[in-house]
């Protein structure tokens, strides 16, 4: 994950029973408060955008693992709740963030991949 300007971006993966080739990043623009999808699944991308348009109502621990706040987000209502949104992201579309990829590494295979 990096942070470009107002940019902020994650690499992700998405595959199927079939391949594991799909790998691309999302990026979220702090001003605008948008988020784009960078894969080449037109299906995943088009989940991923809906899920991040969605509330997503979530429980979120404190100072221990047994005290959780029930919370809801708008996900593309700031970075944090980007970010959070983005822990929930795989469980609701097959879309998992590999948070520790560069993303320059995903930029590269996708453009390799067109």
């Amino acid at each position: 994950m990096e942070m470009i300007g107002n940019n902020f971006r994650v690499a992700v993966s998405y595959s199927t029973f079939i391949e594991y080739s799909d790998v691309g990043y999302v990026e979220y623009n702090i001003e605008d408060k948008r988020a784009d999808v960078f894969l080449k699944s037109e299906r995943a991308v088009a989940a991923a955008k809906e899920f991040f348009a969605k509330k997503l109502t979530l429980q979120v621990p404190h100072k221990t693992m047994q005290d959780f706040t029930q919370i809801t987000i708008k996900p593309l209502e700031s970075l944090e709740s980007f970010k959070l949104a983005l822990t929930r992201l795989w469980e609701n579309t097959h879309v998992y963030v590999d948070w520790s990829r560069p993303v320059e590494y995903a930029i590269n295979t996708l453009r390799q991949n067109k």
